[in-house]
């Protein structure tokens, strides 16, 4: 029997019991978190009456008139997560957060201490429902079988992940966030279009022939679905020369105070790692005050954590105990904080977006140098100084991107995927601009859209800047009226736009709005 095996306690629908809390809500009132104007998740009230991850915030009202909606909030779930977590700290200290709503910790002390691993898990269901929360608890000898049976609500049986395993749908490969890589989604979908729809019928196929045929997180899928030993929960931290001390004076007893340090202290721990040649997946944030007290948390995420994310966890940690949301607040200040590795793997696990190592020209370490002298200039000017772009709906070029502050959840304005009727088509061009230009006729008289929607004139020339172009080709105008049922600052008003083909071979984008034209868009 295996002596080796990990405990997990997970609260169902956590983001939306952590709005629920923050608004003092009653449990039977229905909650709904969205992001891009679509459900991620839902209370069981809410689901109750039609409520489904997926749908758009108006159909779900529409199911159900009192949902309590609220916009996604990271920040919020940890906050309210802490204090739950504080509480089995003091029970089982040996805790790691794989995400707000999800904590594992080593069985086998536990089992031995309360004696059994029935008995530890109901002990530590009663120490969350002491908060007034549910949750429910699993055990099996691996992580990811860990997660997967509290859902479930199972003990599994010794040496028994593989036959648990077999018997679930593919999407459970998919189901825990914090364990897998954004291109799960598309492995799942992919295995489900080839007609494999349970996790044992993917664990049949030969470990060469899923390296050969898939990607690298297919392997890691493929041995999760085997049950093959991977990393387990542990409460002792492996020697690591990478651990970075802060010595607070004065002392820090403001949560503002501490999000500032925090992220010098991130930066600082990962220009260590960039210099060890590693990266973090697993980090402990310990802080002590004046008077001797601590807290110490471990986190734990499916790829190397970056500045950001290091700086939000330890955000989110001091936010909770500064509060009081963790239990009891500090007696004084904070003195000192450190930060330690707890599982560091090689740097080259560390994968770059499109941002990244993607530009042409680059590598993922100028990417690196160039992500964190924005970091610094967002420091110096402000959150804001520094936006990302964000694909987002819309109508016209300018609408279809959203720029969001660096470090910011990346939520675009509008959802991308909506219709949209009357847009821009693809090709977009490749400069947006906003250039007042004039468009004449033949005669060099001015050339307007009437009201029926069509030129008043065939248009020959556009007089852009200091210098008249003639026009080899133009197309349109297509005319649009947006908003007009909306508050008269909302309205968008009448007008229309047209593609015209300059003599230089130069192609524009026009808008015709309130009697003049702009260049929109240049394309190249």
């Amino acid at each position: 029997m295996s002596t080796r095996r990990t405990l997990g306690v997970w609260c169902p629908d956590w983001p939306a019991a952590a709005a629920a809390a923050d608004a003092d809500l009653s449990p039977d009132r229905p909650v709904a978190v969205i992001s891009a104007n679509r459900v991620i998740t839902c209370s069981a009230t809410a689901r109750a009456v039609g409520v489904r991850r997926g749908m758009k915030k108006r159909e779900s009202q529409a199911r159900c008139p009192d949902l309590h909606v609220v916009i996604a909030d990271p920040g919020r779930d940890a906050r309210f997560f802490e204090p739950l977590v504080a509480s089995v700290a003091e029970v089982i200290p040996t805790v790691e957060v794989l995400r707000p709503g999800l904590m594992v910790l080593p069985a086998d002390g536990a089992a031995r201490y309360f004696g059994g691993e029935e008995v530890a898990a109901e002990k530590l269901i009663d120490v969350i429902a002491a908060h007034g929360v549910e949750s429910q608890t699993g055990i099996a000898d691996e992580l990811f079988t860990c997660a997967a049976a509290a859902r479930h609500g199972r003990i599994v049986a010794p040496r028994g992940d593989a036959e648990f395993l077999a018997a679930l749908p593919i999407g459970e490969l998919n189901a825990e966030p914090s364990l897998v890589t954004d291109d799960r989604e598309q492995l799942v979908d992919l295995l489900w279009r080839l007609g494999i729809r349970t996790v044992g019928a993917f664990a049949q196929l030969s470990p060469t022939d899923v390296a050969n045929r898939f990607g690298t997180d297919a392997v890691i899928a493929h041995r999760a679905a085997r049950a093959e030993p991977g990393r387990r929960p542990s409460g002792r931290l492996p020697s690591t020369d990478v651990v970075i001390e802060h010595r607070c004076d004065p002392p820090i007893d403001r949560v503002d105070a501490a999000a500032f340090v925090g992220r010098r202290l991130a930066d600082e721990l990962h220009r260590a790692l960039m210099s060890a040649a590693v990266a973090c997946t697993r980090l402990t944030v310990h802080a002590t005050t004046t008077g001797g007290q601590q807290s110490s948390r471990t986190w734990r995420c499916a790829e190397p954590l970056t500045p950001e994310a290091t700086a939000d966890r330890i955000r989110w940690q001091l936010d909770g105990w500064l509060t009081g949301r963790a239990g009891e607040r500090p007696d004084s200040p904070i003195a000192t904080l450190r930060l330690e590795p707890v599982e560091l793997v090689d740097s080259g696990a560390l994968q770059f977006g499109f941002r990244g190592a993607g530009i042409p020209g680059g590598d993922g370490e100028v990417a690196e140098r160039a992500r964190r002298a924005l970091v610094r200039v967002q420091g110096l000017l402000g959150g804001d100084a520094v936006r990302v772009p964000v694909a987002s709906g819309g109508r016209g070029v300018a609408e279809r991107v959203t720029l969001v502050p660096l470090g910011d959840e990346l939520v675009p304005a509008a959802d991308p995927s909506a219709p949209w009727p009357g847009r821009v088509p693809d090709p977009a061009p490749a400069v947006v601009l906003d250039t007042p230009v004039t468009v004449l006729d033949d005669e060099e008289e001015p050339v307007q859209v009437t009201s029926r929607g069509g030129f008043s004139a065939e248009p020959a020339s556009v007089t852009w800047g200091s210098r008249r172009w003639v026009l080899r080709w133009w197309a349109g105008p297509w005319p649009a009226d947006e908003r007009w049922w909306g508050a008269p600052e909302e309205r968008v008003g009448a007008h229309a736009r047209a593609q015209v083909l300059l003599e230089d071979s130069r192609a524009l984008l026009l808008r015709y709005s309130h009697q003049r034209w702009t260049v929109e868009g240049v394309y190249e």
